[in-house]
């Protein structure tokens, strides 16, 4: 029926089914552990900061690795821009685990 075409530019097709592999990876382990954190949430009163952990972990690692793969894919975004775009949104999420581990967040 349909054949799977791959086409790497500048590596190993190997290589670069690898690299797909292993942010395909880190995209399910990061969405799996922001499910169990909301899931934590949602299990009663006082646990907001879990769900404002959930946010800074999927802007941390989620949300980075779709914008590696999407921007260039679905936009004219070039590398510059879309290395800001990603660093900017690690930094947001690194900034708000770590507002949520000093206690920035009260009920």
């Amino acid at each position: 029926m349909f054949a799977l075409q791959l086409r790497a530019t500048g590596t190993e097709p190997t290589v670069a089914l690898a690299v797909v592999a292993l942010s395909a990876l880190a995209i399910a382990l990061s969405l799996a552990i922001a499910a169990v954190l909301v899931q934590g949430y949602r299990r009663g009163p006082g646990q907001r900061d879990l769900l404002v952990l959930a946010v800074g972990l999927l802007l941390l690692t989620t949300l980075p690795e779709l914008l590696r793969v999407g921007l260039p894919t679905a936009t004219g975004v070039g590398t510059v821009g879309r290395s800001v775009l990603v660093s900017g949104c690690e930094l947001l999420g690194l900034g708000t685990i770590l507002w949520v581990v000093y206690g920035g967040v009260s009920e």
